[in-house]
């Protein structure tokens, strides 16, 4: 039954493959005059498709005698944020240089080939020369050597590279941020607005559960001497738990009167933070080792990340609001164990927003501009780096301050991953995919390397369970808050605690054929998958619903019984991939475990969510959707060993003078599993204390 499920999935992946091989077709226009043979005499609108990463790509050119003359991209569904810059330049440099063969634009690879191979193939229906063509190929040469001066330079244009452009700019700096892609955001332009911070203001405005109770209750119960909780290792940590059940006590005083599910107010703490850290990160790897997280570096997420947030909000305007109103509700994002999750912006909006703030602030932005190495003086300070353009030309950047790096992970190299990997064994191979961009390489981690940086936690990377199958993009599906979403197998059963953490969700979906699993999802679908009211249209992720049905992403029916047919239908017709009763029967165990609040199938500790089956089948506007997933490469636990200043560290644990780091490129803050919901509030938290402490060389 399974291998059905996966028909209409493998056929995709084996178009996404062609594409690779160069895959295209051509068309000629009605209006254009045919060319014999292969001469240039050829005039008219022709077309060219390919596919790239997002579907397909279509190219009109125009020809004029045998001369490109305009080259027009009627259809492209590649992502603007990343594409931007491929999508503008290389239609202009085909008309100005008669080429299809052009150099790929830096982070934009895959979108480039999908154009060149496109216009290729309009070129073919011209009947122009092809010979021609590939002799004309052009690349953009190399300048003069350049020499720049600034006091602070930022490495990497993410969040935390701009977090600390922005903030040492405001401290007083001059500052350069060089980017290596041709776009700004790397890895940012791909989270989804989740951050994590304690807020107890907010926390007022919710009613605790009685599951929530239930595992406030469960840490009452917990021992300082249980073995598990490998205090015998890290026994700094048993501090935290001493605190978290005295915080736990003191809110049950305070709120004696008041009943869980019904009156009681919402609880977080920075120790319940702390302890959510600890045990999310807290790992064994394949040697029989443990892996923790860094209490000082977790603490001062912890405790800095509401005030980072409200930097964000109050001052730099990157707020999304949950609610309706002007206030933020709480959430749980996807393996963040707890609801403590806000909203800020996402991807471009966020990007482009901070791009706006820097430059107001004097910060000057160079994209397409790769850092290369460090420059120390005599004493070992990095006193600046080398860089490069996009085209070979070779930089030189003096700094009065010093470095931030903040160039990313490297989960776009999963050759390198794989190379220090001691967790996953054979459910990761070097050429697993990933949720990044591609220029998530490991350059920063590198570069500090060569000049004596240690690196802490580089045995561990994070899988994003909920992935696209075909793509490992974090893109193409349909879920909720993990409150409420419910994962099944191919066979229409649960088989995890969704609001588990990221990677045991990964491995047990690893577990089963293929390693591909199915979200369940039932309601309303809005922007990002939350349950907003919106109707089938709304976009998500950059496309829409319908746009997902269409491109035979997700499985969607107004009714259980349409829901089982669409994913019977593409299975070439086969008997139903899913079957109404199985998914009836899930649903409606699933809503008996809302009801009592207790889930004695895989123990989930927040459930909501319950699936009013009757009330969304009668509603035209909503209804039942299934997404294929499959886990890929997301985060580098691993990085540089930073202090909680953000100065790198070198081998024998002392500051390098002039060196510091934030965001993906650091280790020791999330040890062998990240939270989700911490990325963000880890990149803007330790850029701002980066970017202060560069602005002021301390």
């Amino acid at each position: 039954m399974k291998k059905r499920i996966l028909a209409g999935v493998l056929s995709a992946m084996m178009l996404l493959s062609a594409c690779g091989t160069g895959a295209s077709t051509a068309s000629t226009a009605a209006s254009s005059t045919a060319a014999s043979g292969s001469g240039s005499t050829a005039s008219g609108v022709f077309e060219g498709s390919s596919v790239g990463m997002q579907g397909t790509v279509t190219v009109a050119m125009t020809v004029e005698e045998g001369k490109i003359t305009n080259v027009e991209l009627t259809e492209c569904h590649e992502t603007p944020s990343i594409a931007s810059v491929a999508m503008e330049r290389l239609p202009q440099q085909m008309v100005e240089h008669q080429t299809t063969t052009l150099d790929a634009v830096t982070g934009a690879t895959l979108a480039s080939n999908a154009i060149m191979r496109a216009a290729s193939a309009a070129a073919e229906a011209a009947g122009l020369d092809m010979d021609q063509l590939k002799a004309n190929a052009y690349s953009e040469p190399a300048g003069e050597d350049e020499t720049w001066e600034t006091d602070v330079l930022v490495v990497g244009g993410g969040g935390a590279g701009f977090s600390a452009a922005i903030t040492a700019a405001q401290g007083g700096a001059k500052v350069i941020l060089i980017e290596k892609s041709s776009v700004i955001g790397g890895n940012t332009l791909m989270q989804g607005g989740a951050f994590n911070a304690v807020d107890p203001a907010a926390q007022a405005e919710v009613i605790l559960t009685e599951a929530q109770k239930n595992t406030l209750d469960g840490y009452l119960a917990l021992s300082t001497s249980d073995e598990n909780l490998h205090f015998d290792q890290f026994p700094e940590w048993a501090e935290v738990l001493t605190q978290l059940q005295s915080d736990i006590n003191t809110f049950y005083a305070e709120n004696a009167d008041k009943t869980a599910g019904v009156d009681m107010p919402g609880f977080d703490s920075i120790s319940l933070h702390m302890w959510h850290i600890y045990t999310g990160g807290l790992r064994q790897m394949n040697d029989g080792s443990w892996m923790a997280s860094d209490i000082d570096l977790a603490r001062n997420l912890a405790e800095s990340a509401l005030g980072t947030f409200e930097w964000m909000r109050d001052d730099l305007g990157l707020y999304a609001p949950s609610g309706e109103g002007e206030g933020d509700t709480l959430y749980t994002v996807l393996g963040a164990m707890w609801p403590r999750t806000h909203r800020v912006e996402t991807s471009t909006e966020l990007m482009d927003d901070l791009r706006a703030v820097a430059e107001d602030a004097g910060v000057t932005v160079y994209t397409e501009t790769a850092a290369t190495s460090l420059l120390t003086d005599e004493n070992g300070k990095v006193i600046g780096a080398t860089a490069e353009k996009a085209n070979g030309t070779k930089i030189t950047i003096n700094t009065a301050n010093g470095v931030v790096l903040a160039s990313g992970g490297y989960c776009a190299n999963p050759a390198m991953v794989k190379e220090y990997d001691q967790y996953w064994g054979d459910d990761l191979t070097d050429h697993t995919l990933t949720t990044n961009v591609g220029t998530n390489e490991g350059d920063g981690i590198l570069m500090a390397q060569a000049i004596g940086a240690d690196t802490v936690g580089m045995e561990v990377a994070q899988l994003m369970p909920s992935s696209s199958p075909l793509k490992g993009t974090m893109t193409d599906g349909v879920w909720g808050d993990a409150s409420e979403q419910i994962w099944i197998d191919g066979e229409g059963n649960r088989f995890v605690d969704e609001y588990a953490e990221r990677d045991v969700l990964a491995k047990a979906s690893l577990a089963l054929e293929d390693g591909i699993f199915y979200i369940l999802y039932a309601g309303p679908v809005g922007e990002n998958g939350m349950t907003t009211g919106a109707t089938l249209d709304q976009a998500m992720f950059g496309t829409t619903i319908q746009d997902m049905v269409d491109n035979g992403h997700v499985w969607y029916g107004s009714t259980l019984a349409e829901l089982a047919e669409a994913t019977a239908t593409s299975a070439g017709g086969a008997a139903p991939a899913f079957t109404e009763e199985a998914l009836r029967n899930t649903i409606e165990k699933y809503n008996s475990y809302v009801e009592a609040q207790e889930d004695p199938d895989f123990h989930k500790e927040v459930l909501a969510g319950a699936v009013d089956i009757e009330a969304i089948e009668a509603d035209p506007n909503v209804g039942f959707v299934i997404s294929p997933r499959k886990a890929s490469l997301h985060h580098t636990m691993g990085g540089l060993k930073i202090d909680t200043e953000a100065h790198v560290l070198n081998t024998d644990g002392e500051i390098i003078e002039g060196l510091w780091a934030a965001g993906e490129v650091t280790g020791g803050i999330h040890a062998g599993n990240r939270l989700g919901g911490n990325a963000v509030a880890d990149i803007f938290t330790y850029g701002h204390i980066a970017g202060g402490n560069a602005a002021a060389g301390k």
